[in-house]
């Protein structure tokens, strides 16, 4: 029997059109009437915001090919130029999808409640005049039109910021005639206003844009001309830090260097209002370099998520997901001392339906406790305000000995990193930055203790970053423990991180970029083997993405021996399931609900013996090659049954997952006949959360 071509394009998804599937996917949680209104209005500033780190990153990217020339295609045989065709149609569906979920879903949706977004022609006398002496009061002083003639060429754009293009007539002081200018709204300034009840005769919750204001008011910005139009823009640059890692000799202030220059990189999309004419748009692109491909008309604010403001400035709980409060395994429950719970047994941690509180109390009691002697940790996002920072500094100044490898090419979080990298140091603490080209991914404590005479080592592990505050919106597991072997490895990945040397072999960490990637695809190849002789085999795999090809052809190979393969994906996905003969055994399920799905887990049938894992790293060449990862495994039996239960739920879903099909199309789970609706994420609250 001839084998198959495992290498056709056709058995490959685009990785940047299944990102936007996801994006579009988010959305439809905006859609969907079971999700609470507020919540719903969050789902829609969350796929805007996702839709502009897709502009920033990913097309800046792949404009960046294209103008360098570049031909090189991915597994599914598409050109950088064919991908920008595609992208291009489905960007511009995606945003006239969003602009129709707000005008004809949620507009109404929240006016019904009582939550109303007032427009200029419905402004009331009282309010007009409010809004009016707030323009004078508030926002004249601040705003600096900029008329536009040779000697005032058109301003510097920031990334995403709100401006507006105004065309005038007649002349002015100097006797200059009337063209086109430019206001740019401060970032300081509020995009909503909250009118006040008591002196506008307004409802408790009506806003008003600020774009509203200064379209009403924008004429007193430029006394005897005649404002004849005023549209408001955004313009979206390339947001990736270039930094020669060859050429530098420090990184922190080579990235400090480039980070201002952030806000003014090229072009890549341009926002205008519906109502602005042609010629203007034109005059626009022109200035920025565009075409019309990357023009984008809306019929609303230039920017959705300034809209993510309202559900804090709404005290509508009912309108809202019901409060909880995260809950504690049992085993720490009534337990202070978190070194005696990790010397009887490991704990495993699962966020948000689980506190992220114990992973702080260990930093806590490490830096309290006189017999801990060393605390090592590896940072990649951990917000500006960090209980976890402030513990490693109260370690450093009680004389511990404090080493953290800050990770400063975390996106978007560069400047937050150098920041606390700054605080550490002065505290005392040793700070590195990891090794050059490959960025610290992985998520790692080593407290060091002495106990009896000898030193024992306490280690947490994480699938996420060490954020208190994701930790409530983001999907993790953590685990806790003492076991010697971990111990060792986790000892050794810091000494490559801070030190110099070859590898070492480790113990039970799989680590890239050495050998995670061959361990996984040696996992895969012996589920494949067990199969073909009639042993048990099976695969789960739960990640953010799953783009690396070879590992793609490893599960096409396991599915064509009869492995059953099970992939929960939340993103990217470019493996095709249930393709006859190829893909027929493998399933793909993306989840998305009130909690953005972040944990990565492992789990290999092995004959019988299973194993399984929990990393940080997601199935991507990035992961396996460029970044420091480790995948550790969960032994305890009691924890390995409870992991299982936990994704047995998630491939249960039948109210918040996404089957991929054989086209490349995702279709929303529904319960089947007689089959009762079931969400994993609500499952999970019931199991381990308390609800307020």
């Amino acid at each position: 029997m001839e084998r198959p071509d495992l290498k056709q394009p056709q058995l490959y998804i685009n990785r940047l059109l299944s990102l936007l599937a996801f994006n579009a996917r988010v959305l439809e949680q905006a859609r969907d009437p079971d999700v609470p209104l507020l919540e719903r209005l969050k789902f829609l500033c969350i796929s805007s915001t996702n839709l502009d780190e897709f502009f920033e990153i990913r097309v800046a990217g792949l404009k960046q090919r294209i103008e360098l020339g570049v031909t090189q295609v991915g597994p599914d045989n598409r050109t950088p130029t064919e991908v920008m065709d595609v992208i291009g149609e489905e960007a511009h569906a995606l945003v006239e999808d969003q602009y129709r979920v707000l005008n004809e879903d949620l507009v109404p949706a929240l006016e019904a409640e009582g939550v109303r977004f007032i427009r200029r022609g419905a402004w009331s006398e009282a309010q007009r005049g409010w809004l009016h002496r707030y323009f004078r009061e508030e926002l004249l002083p601040i705003l600096s039109p900029l008329g536009l003639d040779p000697a005032h060429p058109f301003p510097r754009i920031l990334n995403k910021s709100l401006n507006f293009v105004v065309s005038l007539q007649g002349r002015d002081a100097f006797g200059r005639s009337g063209g086109v200018a430019v206001v740019q709204a401060p970032r300081a300034l509020p995009r909503l206003i909250q009118l006040p009840p008591e002196e506008t005769d307004s409802g408790p919750y009506d806003f008003v844009f600020l774009s509203s204001i200064i379209h009403a008011f924008v004429d007193e910005l430029f006394p005897g001309m005649t404002v004849t139009g005023c549209y408001q823009f955004r313009v979206t640059r390339n947001s990736d830090l270039f930094v020669d890692e060859e050429e530098i000799d420090d990184l922190r202030r080579a990235l400090e260097g480039e980070l201002p220059q952030r806000r003014y990189g090229a072009a890549v999309r341009l926002e205008v209002a519906d109502n602005c004419p042609d010629d203007m748009a034109d005059y626009l692109l022109e200035e920025f370099g565009l075409g019309r491909e990357d023009f984008y008309r809306v019929n609303g604010p230039v920017n959705l998520n300034r809209l993510l403001a309202i559900p804090d400035l709404v005290n509508r709980p009912d309108l809202k997901h019901t409060g909880f409060t995260p809950g504690l395994p049992p085993e720490i429950a009534h337990q202070p001392d978190l070194f005696a719970v990790l010397r009887e047994r490991d704990v495993l941690l699962h966020h948000p339906f689980e506190s992220f509180t114990p992973v702080v109390d260990f930093l806590r009691q490490a830096a309290a406790d006189p017999h801990v002697l060393a605390i090592k940790q590896t940072l990649y996002r951990t917000g500006p305000e960090s209980a976890v920072v402030d513990a490693l500094v109260q370690a450093a100044r009680a004389g511990k000995e404090v080493t953290v490898v800050v990770e400063l090419r975390a996106r978007f979080d560069e400047e937050a990193n150098i920041a606390l990298a700054n605080r550490l140091q002065e505290a005392g603490a040793h700070v590195v930055y990891g090794v050059v080209g490959y960025k610290t991914h992985a998520k790692l404590i080593l407290v060091v203790r002495r106990e009896g005479g000898r030193l024992r080592q306490y280690v947490h592990l994480g699938t996420g970053n060490y954020h208190p505050r994701t930790a409530r919106l983001y999907t993790d597991y953590g685990l806790l423990t003492t076991d010697p072997r971990i111990g060792e490895d986790v000892h050794k990945v810091f000494l490559q991180l801070t030190s110099l040397g070859r590898a070492s072999d480790l113990n039970d960490l799989l680590q890239a970029p050495f050998t995670l990637h061959d361990a996984l695809r040696d996992k895969i190849k012996r589920e494949r083997k067990n199969a073909e002789a009639g042993r048990p085999a099976r695969i789960i795999a739960k990640v953010n993405s799953l783009v690396e090809s070879r590992l793609i052809r490893d599960l096409y190979r396991a599915s064509m021996a009869g492995v059953p393969i099970d992939l929960v994906v939340r993103g990217m996905c470019c493996l095709r399931p249930g393709v006859e003969g190829i893909s027929d055994n493998i399933r793909v399920r993306s989840v998305v609900g009130r909690f953005l799905e972040h944990t990565r887990v492992y789990y290999f049938e092995n004959g019988g013996s299973p194993e399984l894992y929990g990393s940080s790293a997601d199935w991507m060449e990035r992961n396996f090659f460029r970044r420091v990862e480790v995948a550790f495994p969960i032994r305890d039996p009691r924890l390995r049954a409870r992991l299982l239960r936990e994704l047995d739920a998630y491939l249960r879903d039948n109210t918040q997952a996404w089957l991929l099909h054989s086209d490349g199309a995702y279709r929303r789970a529904e319960p089947g006949e007689g089959e009762a609706p079931f969400s994993a994420q609500q499952a999970l609250l019931e199991d381990l959360a308390e609800e307020l």
